[in-house]
C-alpha cells in the first residue's frame, strides 16, 4: 500500500463515532453496520441517502470501530475524483473493512468502475468486508458497468432515513451535549428556524458558536448566536 493510501485512510472525524450519532429511524442500518465493523455478519452492504444525513459519519464511526478492535480498516472517498486515480484501490484485499464514499462521483467513468468491480472481487475472495455509500440508490447511480451495477446489488441495500424536525433538534442538543456545549433549548430552536437545516450546516454552526464563545467567555444566548452567524 502506498504512502498515499496510508494517508487518505486516516483522514477521519474524531468525533464521527456511534454513540454521537443520532439513529431516529436507523436502527435496523446501525445495528449492520456495528456487526461489520466489529468482524461478523455479511461482506458487504450499501447504504444511501441525501447530503447531510450523516452518510460519512456513519463510515468514518465504522472505521473507528474497526480500529478499536485492532482491524485493519480503510476509508476513501470519492468526491474528488479529479484528484485521484484508479490505482488506489490496489492491494485492499488487505483491510478488513473497506468504506467507499460517494460512489456516485465515478459513474461512466469506464476505468473508475472496473477498478472498484476488481475490489468486489478480491474483497470476496479474501472474504473481507466493504461498505458502500452514494446518494441514491445502486440502481438509480447511472453505473455503465453491467457487473458493477449487480454487484452493488448483490447485498444489503439500506436507504437513511432523514430525521423529523424534532429529531434534528434533538441531535443537535446531542451533540452540543457530546462536545462539553451549554446549549439553552431556546437556542437551539432559533438556530434550528435560522440556519440551514442539514445535519452538516448545524453542527457547523455548533462548533463555530463553541469556539467563539469560548474565546468570548459568553454564554450561548441568541443575541450572541446573532452576534457570530450574522443572523
Amino acid at each position: 500500500m502506498t504512502t498515499s493510501q496510508l494517508t487518505l485512510s486516516i483522514n477521519l472525524r474524531d468525533h464521527a463515532t456511534f454513540t454521537n450519532y443520532f439513529v431516529g429511524d436507523n436502527k435496523q442500518l446501525i445495528a449492520n453496520l456495528h456487526t461489520m465493523a466489529n468482524g461478523r455478519g455479511d461482506q458487504y452492504l450499501y447504504f444511501w441517502g441525501k447530503s447531510g444525513v450523516g452518510r460519512t459519519h456513519l463510515l468514518h464511526a465504522c472505521c473507528h470501530n474497526a480500529s478499536k478492535r485492532k482491524l485493519p480498516n480503510f476509508y476513501l472517498s470519492l468526491k474528488n475524483i479529479n484528484q485521484l486515480q484508479p490505482y488506489i484501490l490496489d492491494g485492499l484485499e488487505t483491510m478488513h473493512l473497506v468504506c467507499i464514499d460517494d460512489i456516485q462521483a465515478i459513474a461512466g467513468i469506464h476505468a473508475w468502475e472496473e477498478a472498484l468491480l476488481d475490489l468486489f472481487n478480491r474483497l470476496q475472495d479474501e472474504k473481507k468486508r466493504l461498505l458502500v455509500v452514494g446518494d441514491a440508490a445502486p440502481q438509480n447511480l447511472g453505473m455503465k458497468l453491467p457487473d458493477l451495477s449487480s454487484r452493488l446489488l448483490s447485498g444489503i441495500t439500506l436507504p437513511i432515513t432523514e430525521l423529523t424536525d424534532v429529531e434534528k433538534i434533538q441531535a443537535v442538543m446531542m451533540h452540543a451535549k457530546n462536545r462539553g456545549i451549554i446549549l439553552p433549548i431556546n437556542v437551539a430552536k432559533f438556530l434550528w428556524r435560522r440556519w440551514p437545516r442539514d445535519m452538516h450546516s448545524l453542527f457547523n454552526a455548533l462548533d463555530e458558536l463553541d469556539q467563539a464563545s469560548l474565546q468570548a467567555k459568553h454564554k450561548l444566548t441568541i443575541p450572541f448566536v446573532k452576534s457570530v452567524l450574522g443572523i
